[in-house]
């Protein structure tokens, strides 16, 4: 088995990757093991500011470790990129904050570093004011 690196792979499908990757080679087969899997888009704002969106390659499920059979690979990259690393481990802390995991599958309480907490009445009477106060 070789050492865990990091990669960008794009799959046959159409889907690009960046991931930690464990390769590992069994009956003449090499198949990866990938961890945390992520897709990037890239986001330019004003004034010609750019920045990236991480989301989980895949959205449905809480696993975080895959097995990708490398006959379905079109090409896979290493990257040695320290910012792309860090952005990558950022998000894989930031995102395990936030979504625990533990034997129940609850979440985080709600809190003020999420967003602006208010109950519905609150935010009705709000927003009825605000209209009432519109010309």
């Amino acid at each position: 088995m070789e050492d865990d690196f990091y990669a960008t792979i794009k799959l046959k499908c159409g889907d690009e990757i960046y991931t930690k990757v464990s390769p590992c080679f069994e009956n003449n087969k090499t198949i990866l093991l990938v961890t945390n899997p992520i897709t990037l888009q890239q986001i330019n704002g004003p004034r010609g500011l750019t920045g990236y969106k991480l989301e989980p390659w895949l959205k449905t499920t809480k696993d975080d470790m895959f097995v990708i059979d490398m006959e379905n690979v079109l090409t896979m990259s290493e990257s040695k990129d320290i910012e792309m690393i860090m952005m990558y481990q950022a998000w894989i802390r930031e995102s395990a904050e936030d979504f625990p995991k533990d034997p129940t599958g609850t979440r985080k309480k709600i809190n003020r570093k999420m967003g602006y907490i208010a109950n519905v009445n609150d935010t009705k009477e709000i927003l009825e004011k605000l209209f009432e106060d519109s010309p």
